[in-house]
C-alpha cells in the first residue's frame, strides 16, 4: 500500500454524513474558496464544468433555506451551506474552455478546433432532459470531491437532495438554465456521526 493510497483511504473511511454541527464554528471565506477551487479538478462531460456554487454563510439566509429544506437542523447550524447548481446550458462556455486549454498547452490548435466544434454540434441540440442529466451527473462528481477535500482539512459534511428546488431557485433568482441539485452542509461536528454499513461486494458487483 502506497503512502498516498493510505492517506486517501483514511479520508474516505473517516468521512461520514454529519447532521449535528457546532453552530459557533466559522470557516473563513478564503478557505472555502480554496476548497472549491481544488474540487473543480473533478472531471466533467467534455470538460464543460456545468457546476456553479452559491455559498451561504449568512444566518438569516440559512434559516430561509431551512424553511424549504424540510427543517433539517444542519441547514441552520453548519458553518456554511454550499448549493451545487447545474448549468443546463454550459455549452455557452465551449469557446472559453477550449481556448484556455489551448493556451495552457494542453492541446494543439487543430485538436482545440475539432473538439470545440464537436461539442457545439452536440450539446446545444441535445434535449433539455439529457443536458440536465449531464449536469446532475457532473454535480455528483464534484460534490463527492468537495466532501473528501473538506474531510481532509478536518471539516465535516452532509449532502442533501431533499429540499424544494423550485423555492430555492426563486429565492436566489436563478435563471431557467440553472438548476439547484445538491446542498452540502459544511462545518465542525458537534457529535460523532452514526456509522453505516455497506452491502457486500458480491451482491453489487459482477466480474465477467
Amino acid at each position: 500500500m502506497t503512502e498516498k493510497y493510505s492517506i486517501l483511504s483514511e479520508v474516505i473511511h473517516e468521512r461520514k454524513s454529519v447532521r449535528n454541527y457546532d453552530p459557533t464554528y466559522t470557516i473563513a471565506k478564503e478557505e472555502i474558496e480554496a476548497m472549491l477551487v481544488e474540487a473543480t479538478q473533478a472531471p466533467s462531460s467534455s470538460n464543460l464544468q456545468p457546476w456553479r456554487f452559491i455559498v451561504i454563510q449568512d444566518q438569516e439566509t440559512k434559516m430561509k433555506i431551512k424553511g424549504f429544506g424540510f427543517n433539517q437542523q444542519q441547514l441552520e447550524t453548519a458553518s456554511a451551506i454550499i448549493a451545487v447548481i447545474g448549468d443546463t446550458e454550459a455549452y455557452h462556455n465551449i469557446d472559453e474552455i477550449y481556448q484556455s486549454n489551448y493556451e495552457a498547452g494542453n492541446m494543439d490548435k487543430e485538436s482545440m478546433e475539432r473538439l470545440a466544434n464537436n461539442a457545439k454540434a452536440l450539446y446545444p441540440n441535445a434535449p433539455y432532459d439529457a443536458r440536465l442529466n449531464i449536469a446532475a451527473f457532473d454535480a455528483g462528481l464534484i460534490s463527492m470531491q468537495l466532501m473528501l477535500i473538506a474531510k481532509a482539512k478536518g471539516y465535516d459534511t452532509v449532502p442533501m437532495g431533499g429540499f424544494d428546488k423550485g423555492q430555492f431557485a426563486e429565492a436566489f433568482n436563478l435563471d431557467n438554465r440553472y438548476v439547484p441539485l445538491v446542498l452540502i452542509a459544511l462545518g465542525k461536528a458537534a457529535s460523532p456521526a452514526y456509522g453505516s454499513t455497506r452491502l457486500p461486494l458480491e451482491k453489487i458487483a459482477t466480474f465477467v
